[in-house]
């Protein structure tokens, strides 16, 4: 790195979604690492559900080390953070910590990434959080937290439609709940039974399209990087989830993004079930602390053969840029370290940014909100899948097979055209 213009050469269009803290970044590098005694950080990082949470855990870090100045910006929600990302290493503005999502983005972004193995928090990690960012004897990447999703739902509308949430093992069994929602809507006074956010690419790339890649690839992040080809087996399952969610979902579901879907319609009590995931809480909390202590549970999205079981996985990964000035990169991972091993942190992580833990040193039993216990206890019994969208080719979820789901839903192409062009741009990808 770089000038000191932090993220200039980020389009304007996100401007909206960065927050600055610590004062505004100036000079070249070198004045960035030694002008007076401070150190500046640059954070850049995708989590738009945590914002608050973590730019209050930034200052407290920065009374405690008042050496160290960290900015913070975060784009994501709507926004695409890796191609954000890619704008701003492309324009030479390249943060000091950032994101990456597994073995795909540590490939493409391998000479920025500093080792992380000798932190402590590396060495707290729990088994397997690591494994999609090892080379080697190296550490690239530190974990955010565990997360999962499936659909999140209203319970006292189940319990006035007479539906028991844990009967739902199979589509046929969902698919009878959905309609009798559907046919007793206005007395439970729904404006439909699902919010299908189908505008973000996302919703529906990664983490509808993952349950029902998962099982071609073990459930393996690593087994889906090496694989040469993806063959979709359960793509009709696929096709039936995301045709029942679109007919049964407020319209129109391509203008539909995160924040409708979460805030304005589920929230509000509005839908009765949302595809997403434990990372919403604070969002349904801040509208309505009732609603989201008392009257929220999640359920698998079924998939044959693999029904009753939630997709659990670490959504994101910290990275230091190696790049930046020894000083800078130090002050990251101690930083890093402190959010994650510090009594402090450890709070902030437990109770403030309700994070299911991916280190050890944690009380799991204080793990503070309905959805990350129910997505723990799924966990610790063993009966989850896959993450393996984070093994794909980069930009290949969102930017193709999503993209040609949207085009599906749009009625602008077949469902047999939008899977056969996402395998043959995986294929020409792994050449």
């Amino acid at each position: 790195m770089k000038s000191k213009k932090f993220y200039a050469g980020i389009l304007s269009t996100l401007l909206a979604s960065s927050v600055v803290l610590g004062g505004c970044a100036a000079g070249d590098e070198k004045d960035k690492a030694d002008s007076g005694d401070k150190v500046t950080v640059d954070v850049f990082q995708f989590k738009v559900e945590f914002k608050n949470q973590f730019e209050e855990l930034v200052k407290k870090y920065e009374d405690e080390n008042p050496g160290v100045d960290i900015n913070v910006k975060t784009v994501g929600g709507g926004n695409d953070y890796g191609a954000s990302l890619k704008s701003a290493f492309s324009a030479g503005d390249e943060p000091d910590i950032f994101n990456v999502g597994g073995p795909s983005d540590v490939e493409d972004y391998r000479e920025w990434l500093a080792d992380m193995s000798e932190t402590k928090a590396a060495q707290a990690a729990l088994e397997g959080t690591l494994d999609s960012v090892k080379d080697g004897e190296e550490t690239l990447g530190l974990p955010f937290n565990q997360e999962g999703y499936g659909y999140i739902y209203n319970k006292k509308v189940f319990k006035d439609a007479g539906i028991d949430p844990a009967a739902i093992k199979t589509y046929e069994d969902l698919e009878k709940a959905v309609k009798t929602l559907d046919s007793k809507k206005k007395e439970l006074g729904l404006d439909a039974v699902f919010a299908l956010a189908a505008k973000e690419t996302w919703v529906i790339g990664n983490h509808l399209a993952n349950v029902y890649m998962a099982p071609d690839f073990n459930h393996s992040v690593l087994e889906a990087f090496n694989a040469k080809s993806a063959p979709f087996t359960k793509s009709e399952e696929l096709k039936r989830m995301l045709d029942l969610q679109a007919k049964y979902s407020v319209q129109p579901v391509l203008s539909l993004d995160y924040s409708q879907q979460v805030e304005q319609l589920f929230s509000l009590g509005k839908v009765a079930m949302i595809q997403q995931g434990n990372w919403t809480y604070n969002s349904i909390l801040d509208i309505d602390p009732e609603h989201a202590e008392n009257n929220i549970g999640m359920i698998p999205i079924p998939v044959e053969g693999f029904e009753g079981k939630l997709p659990v996985g670490v959504p994101m990964y910290w990275a230091v840029n190696k790049k930046s000035d020894e000083k800078v990169v130090q002050a990251s991972k101690d930083f890093l370290d402190w959010m994650y091993t510090s009594d402090t942190g450890k709070t902030a992580v437990m109770e403030d940014f309700k994070f299911i833990p991916a280190y050890e040193g944690y009380d799991t039993s204080k793990i503070a909100d309905p959805l990350s216990q129910e997505i723990y206890k799924y966990s610790s019994e063993g009966n989850t899948i896959g993450w393996v969208f984070l093994g794909s080719p980069i930009g290949w979820q969102e930017e193709v097979l999503a993209v040609n789901m949207q085009k599906y839903l749009s009625g602008e192409g077949s469902w047999e055209e939008a899977i056969k062009t996402a395998q043959e741009s995986w294929e020409k990808s792994r050449q």
